[in-house]
């Protein structure tokens, strides 16, 4: 079985050279930094917003057992069962069983990135439940068999063509590859899922200590009709969700809504705060929530990294990453691509095992910069390559870099190098693009830079 290294080196050299998908997403990150800048300016002071919004998650990370047991605490007051799941294993287990309890067969689900971490779905079907995705791209590439491709936009990689190729293959009904067509096609079936599901799940945006509350944010409604509808309501989320007052919502919903998708504020604003209490005409009659670590408490520990909890998953830093951007969210093989996912999947899977995500970075900061609580993302990155190589030191490359050390410290040595790097230029055209090339790996797809014909040195020692 490959591993995932083989695995995203693979995918990597076929969607590198893949003109179409490159066209495919430049034009839709193109238009949505348009949206996303007009928005931005509508700040006062973008840059006082983030480091707002970067101080209040400081808090709540810092302080995350008072604020946990405060929002726990006033969400079973209103009769909501809390439980803690320290592994994905656990959630999946408690998950499962409450569907068993309430004796369900078919289980209505919206969007949620919790879910896709701890392969949910495929545990409910294996179990015999019928798992229906409700967010229009979740369950275009759930028709798919596909994992999401993007954070905030799961299906932005394909064309209508492909949709209504999907949809005429899977539900038999596509009229035409209008976008309003097909999802009223969506529309027509998942109506009818709702009804009958008797279990909905969602996930969470973020939860309010304050007032013991859930704040889900979308722009179809379906996260509405998924917790509205069924007996049973359900909610995964992790523990890092917290902020400590509902007033702190009226900067992260318009900077979600900014920076995720190029609005000024999304759709649909909803707060959950318990079952359908006495009174009232609708809502589930029993409400839970899962509490997922998934050893969140682990880089809470790390005192280095430990502002990557501070992550809203609005997606920012994915669309200007220029490795994503040519490579795409499937080729990382991971719940969360891009930079966030760089950052947080070798402490959530395992620093050796997936460490080639951290060199897979220009480092350019560009991700940094975009992100709205201004997680230090490159630097990150970065201190993953350090820290993966003191935990498991490759022998050729201390040999190396020992080796580049001599070369650049030693004058005459780099001189001499100069000088035969000069000359072996010149017969590199004779192997460049074969195997026998000593620099393949770069020429493969690449020009070798040309050595100048006179260093400065010896320009300004003849000048002299």
């Amino acid at each position: 079985m490959p591993t995932p290294v083989t695995r995203f080196k693979s995918a990597s050299r076929v969607l590198a050279r893949d003109l179409r998908h490159r066209d495919l997403i430049q034009s839709a990150l193109g238009k949505y930094e348009i949206k996303r800048d007009e928005m931005k300016a509508r700040f006062q002071d973008w840059q006082g917003a983030r480091q707002t919004a970067a101080e209040i998650k400081y808090e709540a990370i810092n302080h995350l057992d008072r604020y946990l047991t405060e929002f726990v605490t006033k969400l079973e007051a209103r009769g909501t069962k809390v439980h803690w799941a320290s592994t994905a294993e656990q959630a999946r287990q408690i998950i499962t069983g409450i569907c068993r309890d309430r004796q369900a067969k078919r289980i209505v689900k919206s969007k949620a990135m919790t879910a896709e971490e701890i392969h949910l779905n495929e545990v409910l079907e294996k179990a015999g439940f019928e798992v229906v995705e409700s967010d229009l791209g979740e369950f275009i590439v759930q028709l798919r068999e596909e994992t999401p491709y993007h954070i905030v936009f799961p299906a932005m990689h394909l064309t209508r063509g492909e949709i209504r190729e999907v949809f005429q293959r899977k539900l038999g009904d596509a009229p035409s590859d209008n976008p309003e067509e097909l999802t009223m096609v969506a529309r027509r079936v998942l109506r009818k899922k709702y009804v009958e599901a008797e279990v909905g799940i969602t996930g969470a945006n973020f939860a309010i200590a304050e007032t013991g509350m859930i704040s889900v944010t979308e722009n179809e409604g379906n996260a509405r009709l998924t917790a509205a509808l069924p007996k049973t309501m359900i909610t995964l989320l992790g523990i890092e969700k917290v902020l400590p007052k509902l007033a702190d919502l009226a900067l992260f919903l318009p900077m979600l809504a900014t920076v995720g998708a190029g609005q000024l504020i999304s759709g649909y604003n909803t707060m959950y705060g318990g079952p359908r209490q006495s009174g009232e005409a609708d809502g589930p009659e029993e409400f839970h929530v899962v509490l997922l670590d998934n050893n969140r408490t682990v880089m809470l520990a790390d005192a280095e990294q430990r502002d990557a909890l501070h992550c809203i998953r609005c997606g920012a830093c994915l669309n200007v990453c220029p490795i994503f951007r040519n490579v795409g969210g499937q080729t990382y093989g991971t719940t969360y691509p891009g930079p966030i996912g760089s950052v947080i999947t070798p402490h959530l899977r395992g620093l050796q095992e997936w460490k080639h995500l951290a060199f897979a970075s220009s480092l350019c900061g560009a991700c940094t910069e975009a992100c709205p609580v201004k997680i230090d993302l490159h630097h990150h990155l970065l201190q993953h390559r350090r820290t993966a190589r003191a935990e498991k030191p490759v022998w050729w490359e201390k040999l190396a870099f020992r080796g580049f050390a001599l070369l650049v410290n030693t004058p005459w040595l780099w001189r001499l190098s100069l000088a035969m790097g000069r000359i072996g230029q010149e017969f590199h055209g004779l192997v460049k693009g074969t195997k026998l090339d000593p620099a393949y790996v770069w020429t493969q797809s690449r020009e070798a830079p040309p050595l100048a014909k006179q260093s400065f040195k010896s320009w300004w020692r003849n000048r002299q």
